[in-house]
């Protein structure tokens, strides 16, 4: 997977991704709680998208919103939807944030990483100590696998199991309390090591 792709791809995607998205209010909660997203907390979203979550994020309450995403056109979207919040076209891997996180999402956007041990080696060292980082897909493991059969099927590596990505949490400094993996959605969440 090339990441030049994968830009273009959701460069591609950004006109109509809204108009195209479910939404599972319930699991977007459980989401959010698990991930630690609450009042008076620094968020970063990765692979933000058009912002689907900053509403969210916002009617929680929390210190500020951080977000970034490789495809401009999304950016553009996200940028013109929420001007309060701060909105980077990057590669997370290759960005220095002049800060730290307590919370870190990665929402709907995993598989789209090549190297995932090397992305939550970066996103741990973006967090506070003690702060928390999500992986997290409104969908089960195999719907998301069906979902990216098909044209993303270039941009997109096969998303691991939770007791894989449990483990590169491990690896990174982080103890995982959250391992969810069923038919509605998909969840690792952890702390980072004080």
């Amino acid at each position: 997977m090339n990441k030049q792709d994968v830009k273009a791809f959701f460069d591609r995607c950004a006109p109509r991704w809204d108009a195209d998205m479910v939404r599972n209010e319930a699991v977007i909660e459980t989401i959010l709680n698990n991930g630690g997203i609450r009042e008076g907390v620094h968020v970063l979203d990765v692979a933000c998208g058009t912002g689907v979550l900053f509403g969210d994020y916002l009617r929680r309450n929390v210190a500020s919103v951080t977000a970034i995403d490789i495809s401009p056109e999304m950016v553009k979207i996200a940028q013109s939807k929420f001007p309060q919040v701060q909105v980077l076209c990057g590669d997370v891997e290759d960005t220095a944030f002049d800060r730290r996180f307590d919370a870190v999402m990665v929402y709907n956007a995993f598989p789209h990483f090549p190297d995932p041990a090397h992305l939550i080696a970066v996103l741990s060292g973006l967090l506070m100590p003690g702060g928390r980082l999500s992986v997290a897909h409104g969908m089960s493991r195999a719907a998301l696998s069906a979902h990216h059969a098909g044209c993303a099927s270039k941009v997109s590596v096969e998303l691991l199991s939770e007791d894989a990505l449990a483990q590169l949490f491990a690896n990174s400094g982080l103890d995982v309390d959250v391992r969810i993996s069923d038919e509605r959605m998909y969840q690792v969440s952890g702390v980072k090591r004080t």
